[in-house]
């Protein structure tokens, strides 16, 4: 739920709320006429409150879109901070593995080290597609 819907349910319930206990208010007040007045002076700060709340909502609203602007340049710079580690996480399984492939480099094609040939060879791949395509995003950014 984004904050403007959240600021919107929490204005609704508390307009609702102030309208039944306006009536509330108003009942007893029918029941017992020295009370009009508390009535009409719960109703004003109800209003008030209300008015409150609104200019509040303002002021954070104004807040954050202040912030947000103010945080934009290093969002930018750490999106590409982060896929260069990304990146580099990605790039070590490549460098873990390179040693068993080159040990079981020679029986590649019909060997008993064949499967594990293949096997680490796959997966050197993907890591190092996976690491030099996140370099080469961070570039393009």
């Amino acid at each position: 739920m984004r904050p403007e819907n959240i600021g919107r349910a929490l204005g609704i319930g508390l307009r609702v709320a102030g309208r039944i206990a306006g009536q509330r208010m108003a009942g007893s007040a029918r029941s017992a006429p020295s009370h009009s007045a508390t009535t009409a002076q719960a109703v004003a700060a109800g209003v008030r409150g209300r008015a409150e709340g609104q200019a509040a909502g303002r002021v954070t609203a104004g807040v954050a879109r202040g912030v947000g602007g103010f945080l934009r340049p290093f969002r930018r710079v750490g999106g590409i901070l982060w896929l260069e580690v990304t990146g580099a996480f990605f790039l070590l399984p490549v460098v873990v593995f390179a040693p068993k492939l080159w040990s079981t480099r020679a029986s590649w094609v019909h060997g008993p080290d064949h499967r594990t040939f293949l096997l680490t060879a796959g997966v050197m791949a993907v890591f190092l597609y996976l690491g030099l395509s996140s370099f080469w995003r961070a570039r393009k950014r």
